[in-house]
């Protein structure tokens, strides 16, 4: 943050020139300086209250995703997918502190990864606080929850804790690095200006480093395992497998709605800045507002485009399928949120909508099972929303976000041109490729090493009773407890 300086020598003279000018100078200045060593302090202090509050609201999400989660199985299964998010966490917390974290942002380093703040090692330093640690650590847990849901209900735990550690440790970090950091090759803020097709890629909160990372790890970790047992018939037609929650549903889609406005507004860092001069109405704070509603605009229009969508298909309305197309929305214009108009975050929740409809039915037909869709949402919407940056990222925006490089490139439909648009293909790409080689091969290896699923006689009895000391849900009829005696039910 700036200081006014002020300079003793040159205000004596304004004093008159009497013999004690000079010392009431100096002491002036001192004062003048403690006041502004005050504002920056407060500044600071400004910024990483609204960083820290931004990590907590992330950090929600985690509940949210349990309570989805949660919802969307069969009760015999609730206590181990709530367990699974619950180490997603846990196990999450320890790996991006000792690596993932210097993975992603370890500055100085190469273009591919990072190399320093191991354990927080010289932290905190001048690029960053303690604040920042949190709010990256809360968006590596998040890529892992969206990867349990896609291997829900026949997965052994062992497979959980080595997924999830090298999710969060290694595979995410690396990806954040080349987009986020000041050093990734395919980063907008790379402090050489040497960008990929002058523009970087501007994947703002993480439609593509955190959804799509999530969701491709689920697509091989679910194509490897297979489908549940009776999902699909002897003739190959999907059967209805309901998860036994529309209550918990509906509650975690609200609290991830919540939290979505510490992941997209809270991804600008800092709230004190100004655009232009100082003492405007208009600044970060502003572009802040603006983010938080292109979020709820692009969530409505998802949301509402598949309730009248699924009533046409199905003939029904479906509150589970509601819910999904409004986190598909949030998913899409969670990279473009800063730098679209609200108008255009409409449009991306509909088109997102239609997408999640259209891979839910590609996954019925190739017999892809995800109980949570998260492979579709995260990753089909999540490429949506790459694809949609690259189209309608609005120039005034894109300099006031990403400045320093006049003449950046913008949206192709906002008259910006094609190199915006080339460098997020080019994203969608990178990371497809980076996440299958890694996460593919991994749930590969638990396969072939009997790690990865449950045996038959586990999933029909459901991991809650085999694995977690019994089931989550249980009743006692306590009117006729003498002649009945308790029942449990699943």
């Amino acid at each position: 943050m700036d200081t006014v300086a002020c300079s003793a020598s040159n205000l004596s003279p304004l004093l008159g020139g009497a013999a004690n000018a000079t010392a009431a100078a100096e002491y002036i200045c001192g004062r003048f300086e403690a006041v502004s060593n005050k504002f920056v302090d407060t500044g600071y202090a400004i910024d990483n209250t609204y960083l820290l509050f931004s990590a907590y609201l992330v950090f929600v999400m985690q509940l949210g995703f349990a309570m989805l989660c949660a919802g969307s199985v069969r009760a015999k299964n609730t206590m181990n997918i709530m367990l699974t998010n619950v180490l997603d966490a846990a196990t999450g917390g320890l790996f991006y502190y000792l690596f993932g974290f210097a993975f992603a942002f370890g500055n100085p380093s190469n273009g591919f990864i990072g190399k320093h703040f191991f354990g927080l090692e010289a932290f905190p330093s001048p690029s960053f606080d303690y604040g920042y640690f949190l709010y990256q650590w809360a968006f590596a847990i998040a890529a892992a929850g969206i990867t349990s849901g896609s291997i829900a209900e026949r997965t052994q735990f062992v497979a959980y804790l080595i997924y999830s550690s090298f999710l969060t440790g290694l595979v995410y970090p690396i990806v954040s690095h080349w987009f986020w950091s000041s050093d990734g090759w395919a980063s907008p803020t790379r402090t050489d200006n040497n960008l990929l097709f002058g523009s970087g890629v501007i994947d703002f909160a993480g439609s593509g480093v955190v959804h799509m990372v999530g969701g491709i790890a689920g697509l091989w970790g679910a194509l490897i395992e297979g489908p549940r047992i009776g999902k699909f018939d002897h003739n190959d037609r999907p059967a209805t497998m309901r998860g036994h929650s529309g209550t918990l549903v509906v509650l975690g889609t609200f609290l991830l709605w919540f939290g979505w406005y510490g992941f997209n507004p809270g991804s600008f860092v800092y709230i004190l800045k100004t655009y232009g001069e100082s003492g405007s109405y208009y600044g970060q704070w502003s572009a802040i507002g603006r983010t938080a509603i292109t979020t709820t605009l692009a969530g409505c229009s998802a949301a509402l485009t598949t309730l009248f969508g699924k009533r046409l298909i199905a003939g029904h309305w479906n509150v589970t399928d509601v819910c999904n197309g409004l986190l598909g929305g949030f998913a899409a214009i969670t990279g473009g949120c800063s730098v679209v108009d609200p108008w255009a975050a409409i449009i991306c929740g509909f088109v997102a909508a239609w997408i999640l409809i259209g891979c839910n039915k590609l996954a019925e037909k190739f017999k892809y099972d995800d109980p949570l869709e998260a492979a579709q949402l995260h990753g089909g919407c999540g490429a949506w929303g790459v694809i949609f940056t690259g189209l309608f990222a609005k120039e005034s925006y894109v300099n006031e976000v990403y400045p320093g490089k006049p003449g950046r490139p913008y949206g192709l439909f906002m008259g910006g041109g094609g190199k915006l648009l080339a460098a997020h293909i080019v994203q969608i790409l990178v990371i497809t490729g980076w996440v299958s080689v890694t996460m593919g091969t991994l749930f590969w290896l638990l396969n072939k090493l009997k790690l990865l699923r449950i045996s038959t006689d586990e999933e029909m009895a459901g991991m809650d009773l085999t694995s977690h000391g019994g089931l989550a849900y249980a009743y006692h009829d306590d009117l006729d407890s003498t002649q009945k005696g308790g029942f449990i039910m699943a």
